[in-house]
């Protein structure tokens, strides 16, 4: 029996998708939620399985294809079994092109996933040569890293091996490499999105530092004791400040808000995003009614969607909507920076880099960990004298963690 393998249905925000990869050509078998195909659209990779066992007789859109909501992919004979003998070149569609294509679509039958096919492609790696721990042999990205460490690891060329290899030129060299690679669909839409932002927005900055210790004090006394509680939950940074963000977003509605048109929309509700790196670029995850999480279940949530878009499986509706937005660059060393806003929202805290200073307290030179904070904010609808007290009141929160508890 014929069975039509469709796209998933888009929601209203997205028009349209891109075929990313194929992992089954024409005349392979499949089975039953077993990974085909790959969609890119605006915002995630969104995979799509096949429905029951069978072999693929026919594919109806190639990689690079735009396509739309519930369109025709593949036709699927359900329960057939793959010939021994493989189909014409003519007839083969999207396996035709993977024999042609790069050494990462060209590996054999081991799938590879989006961020592995990066990382091969990039490294221009055999794939053949990378072992799988995936479901049913792919290749992850963890799977390329592991190989790579275990090539740094060989063993040097013995002296006289060297000898016999040809003589390196000393100098600059005569070819100068480049690398044209199209952006994908979703970094193309990052990059229209942050244009559109400082084109129709008037966003202003504002800065403050803050003084970790008494954070930095609680986290390491009840670090181990949180951990087991919330059952393998860690007590980082990022929930405090989300937790500093939804009281402070309650005591100046302005910074929660979003412009529609000639109107100004005040949300009564906290949706925090957090700014997640992923290979595919940043995205923003949301954490819906932060306000009535707990810390715990702000560090819970956020961990557990850094693991789902590092592996591409975030959905549309966990980057939907979202009233303000949290970004941590001191992970990776950033000391101070102006976050580009995220609209239609008015708001976005930037943390940073902590770092030993010598600071004047109480009259004497005290080495305090201290961190810059950065406020981007909307001028259009948020004045400089309400941005700065919304930094100010998450300094305060910040530097005395009680404060949040007790909603002072």
């Amino acid at each position: 029996m014929a069975i039509e393998i469709k796209a998933p249905a888009f929601p209203e925000s997205v028009a349209d998708g891109e075929i990313a990869t194929w992992h089954k050509g024409e005349g392979d078998a499949v089975s039953r939620d077993e990974l085909i195909v790959e969609i890119e659209t605006d915002k995630v990779v969104m995979e799509v399985l096949a429905p029951e066992d069978g072999v693929i007789t026919k594919i109806h859109a190639q990689e690079g294809d735009t396509i739309e909501s519930e369109q025709l992919l593949a036709t699927l004979d359900q329960g057939a079994a793959a010939s021994a003998e493989a189909p014409p070149a003519k007839d083969q569609g999207a396996s035709a092109q993977k024999q042609a294509a790069t050494p990462a679509e060209s590996a054999a039958p081991a799938q590879i996933g989006p961020a592995a096919r990066q990382l091969i492609e990039e490294n221009t790696l055999d794939p053949g040569s990378i072992a799988g721990t995936g479901k049913g042999g792919r290749i992850t990205k963890e799977d390329v890293l592991n190989h790579m460490k275990s090539a740094d690891a060989a063993p040097a060329v013995s002296p006289a091996a060297a000898a016999s290899l040809p003589a390196t030129p000393v100098g600059p060299s005569s070819e100068r490499v480049e690398k044209r690679v199209p952006m994908t669909r979703m970094r193309a839409k990052i990059a229209e999105r942050l244009l559109d932002a400082t084109q129709q927005t008037a966003m202003l900055s504002t800065f403050n530092e803050v003084n970790m210790a008494p954070v930095m004090a609680l986290r390491s006394k009840y670090k181990e004791q949180f951990e087991k509680v919330h059952n393998g939950t860690r007590l980082g940074f990022m929930g405090f400040f989300v937790k500093a963000a939804c009281e402070a977003l309650k005591r100046f509605p302005a910074v929660n808000a979003s412009i529609d048109g000639n109107d100004v929309v005040y949300h009564g509700y906290q949706d925090i995003g957090v700014a997640v790196s992923t290979e595919n670029g940043l995205v923003v995850p949301v954490l819906r009614d932060a306000d009535f999480m707990s810390l715990a279940d702000v560090e819970a949530a956020i961990r557990d969607l850094g693991i789902r878009a590092k592996d591409n499986k975030l959905t549309i509706d966990d980057m939907t909507g979202g009233t303000f937005t949290v970004t941590n660059g001191g992970v990776f060393g950033s000391l101070l920076s102006t976050p580009i806003l995220n609209p239609p929202q008015t708001g976005i805290l930037g943390m940073h880099k902590i770092q030993d200073r010598p600071m004047a307290v109480n009259g004497q030179v005290v080495i305090q960990p201290m961190m810059y904070l950065a406020l981007t904010y909307d001028h259009r609808i948020i004045d400089g004298k309400t941005a700065v007290q919304f930094l100010v009141a998450i300094k305060d929160l910040i530097e005395d963690p009680a404060r949040i508890l007790l909603q002072l």
